[in-house]
């Protein structure tokens, strides 16, 4: 009987010890978009290494994949908290950890063709960082044609 309470004692004593970490770990991975941009203590510089793309040419009824790079260029993590495409033609994800000193970042836009009509596309991204400089929108540009019929047939 002294076995099992000394083993359950020394569970307990673990899964306690396991249980506390570091409260300012917690406060950061709990944040909420609203925290990061109140922590002007924390901001941090961003430079964007594509804040505008031009993905050519394509045909309507295509997606397009574009890709917004950044880069962390200050002394405290960055952190992207705030990305909403200028439309529903477009939906974006991105990187949601902190971006470390020097280390960079992605926002990945998807663009369905599909959405509107043929022709010249300007699209933005707006994005909000915890950054002493704005972030720019991100901008996306091309050309949707409309498709071949000829082909349809084939």
């Amino acid at each position: 009987m002294n076995k099992v309470l000394l083993i359950f004692s020394s569970l307990l004593l673990c899964l306690a010890a396991c249980n506390s970490t570091d409260t300012s770990a917690k406060t950061s991975a709990k944040a909420t978009p609203a925290d990061i941009a109140r922590d002007s203590a924390n901001y941090t510089q961003v430079e964007w290494l594509d804040s505008t793309v031009n993905f050519g040419t394509v045909t309507k009824g295509e997606k397009v994949h574009i890709k917004f790079r950044c880069k962390n260029v200050g002394s405290k993590p960055l952190f992207l908290y705030y990305v909403r495409p200028g439309c529903g033609c477009t939906v974006a994800d991105y990187t949601k950890e902190a971006i470390v000193p020097g280390g960079t970042g992605e926002v990945n836009a998807e663009f369905d063709s599909n959405h509107g009509s043929a022709g010249q596309v300007r699209k933005t991204i707006t994005v909000k960082t915890n950054t002493t400089n704005p972030s720019p929108y991100l901008i996306f540009t091309g050309t949707v044609t409309q498709p071949d019929s000829t082909k349809k047939g084939s």
